[in-house]
């Protein structure tokens, strides 16, 4: 049994664990870089070790630093939250090597799904439907648009879209140049590019004895810079044998990589006017859908909320539950009931296209928001608020934009 958790984050996914430990009657300790020495989620643990230096890279991304504090702090397991180093193979096997229990998936899981081409790879042996990737020496025009990815990382780093084959070597070399410095990996790909597409993903939660839940779809096509904004659950439209068809494809993906532990099967769901390819299903219009998979995130998505809202469960505490051996229910989940939205906040400026603003925050208040959400109640026509901030809080430089996330649930 996990009596005291190390989470290797800040800001509202921290809070956010905190609060399920204080429930379970976990102790909690935080990790905080010099700028973030008085925040919210630093008063509100048990205990906080300080990562000498306020970049990123001297503090949040050292896993050296974060299980040497594990262990000084007396912690027994570690929860990477998302972002940083939570998809990080090498640091999940550190954490596991110091005698650790680590909240997150097998690093070999972690490791199969970094790569988006080997990821799908691994999903065309699998039977689940999927873009074929371009051989940019081979595109004609008649392969346009096309769409240059990178193959490690996330967030919209190294993605171009190239809509005349004169510019696709020039997008290719600036594709490779970003995520290089994003993620230290300068691999890309080329697939076809799907106008008019929508990012539905299915949530999944697996345990060591066999059994994998499917908690549902979300629909995340509401973004900006390819980064999303609105979030929400179920997603609309879809039709119950494509919502099945994800649900199957999902639970594939992840028994192909023995995964355990909460994560995302992501899959760009277009209309009758995309690329040939399996997946087809009917909408309930009866216009073609055709669903292809995009990646695997290995850990908790920013935007759980909205399905713990719609099918009452804490995806928190059960990663918790998983990780101690625990089996889950082969039965299933509980039934979703209802529909839930997420917005996120940000510290941007629109007058400035939308550029990360910095400064003081004099005053976050949301009318009526539980502000102890995280329970995975849900809350009957009410709000749930999960912040990183508090008023009088001074957003810095140094790290995501991304104040709170407001999260609506109702019946219909």
């Amino acid at each position: 049994m996990i009596t005291t958790m190390l989470v290797a984050n800040r800001g509202e996914i921290a809070r956010r664990i905190f609060r399920t430990c204080a429930e379970l009657g976990i102790a909690t300790v935080a990790v905080h870089s010099d700028a973030d020495a008085s925040a919210p989620h630093v008063r509100e643990a048990d205990a906080a070790v300080r990562l000498p230096g306020d970049t990123p890279a001297d503090t949040y991304l050292r896993g050296d630093l974060i299980v040497a504090a594990a262990l000084a702090s007396g912690a027994d397991a570690v929860h990477p939250g998302y972002g940083f180093l939570s998809e990080n193979a090498a640091f999940a096997r550190a954490v596991r090597d110091a005698g650790l229990v680590w909240i997150g998936p097998p690093p070999q899981a972690v490791e199969a799904m970094a790569s988006k081409t080997h990821a799908k790879k691994l999903m065309r042996e699998a039977g689940v439907p999927l873009l074929e990737p371009v051989r940019p020496g081979e595109a004609a025009a008649s392969d346009l648009p096309l769409l240059v990815k990178a193959a490690a990382g996330g967030g919209g780093r190294g993605m171009r879209v190239v809509r005349e084959l004169a510019a696709l070597d020039g997008e290719i070399a600036a594709a490779r140049a970003e995520t290089a410095s994003a993620f230290g990996d300068g691999e890309v790909f080329v697939e076809p590019y799907v106008e008019r597409g929508r990012h539905v993903e299915v949530q999944i939660l697996a345990d060591g004895h066999g059994t994998v839940w499917t908690l549902g779809t979300r629909d995340c096509s509401l973004q900006r810079r390819h980064q999303k904004v609105v979030e929400e659950a179920p997603a609309p439209g879809l039709g119950a044998g494509l919502r099945e068809s994800l649900h199957r494809w999902a639970a594939d993906a992840a028994r192909a990589v023995d995964y355990r532990g909460a994560g995302t099967v992501e899959f760009l769901v277009a209309g009758a006017d995309a690329e040939d390819g399996a997946g087809a299903a009917d909408s309930p219009d009866g216009a073609e859908l055709r669903a292809y998979f995009l990646e695997m995130n290995t850990r908790l998505q920013v935007e759980h909320p909205v399905t713990e809202c719609v099918h009452g469960v804490d995806l928190v505490a059960l990663q918790v539950r998983v990780a101690e051996g625990e089996p889950l229910d082969p039965e299933g989940p509980p039934p979703a009931r209802g529909h839930a939205v997420e917005a996120r906040l940000y510290a941007e400026d629109p007058a400035r296209g939308w550029q990360p603003q910095t400064g003081t925050l004099h005053r976050l208040d949301v009318p009526g928001a539980d502000t102890a959400g995280g329970r995975g109640v849900r809350m009957d026509g009410g709000l749930r608020l999960d912040s990183g901030v508090a008023d009088g809080d001074v957003v810095g430089v140094h790290y995501d934009p991304m104040l709170a996330k407001v999260i609506a649930w109702a019946p219909t």
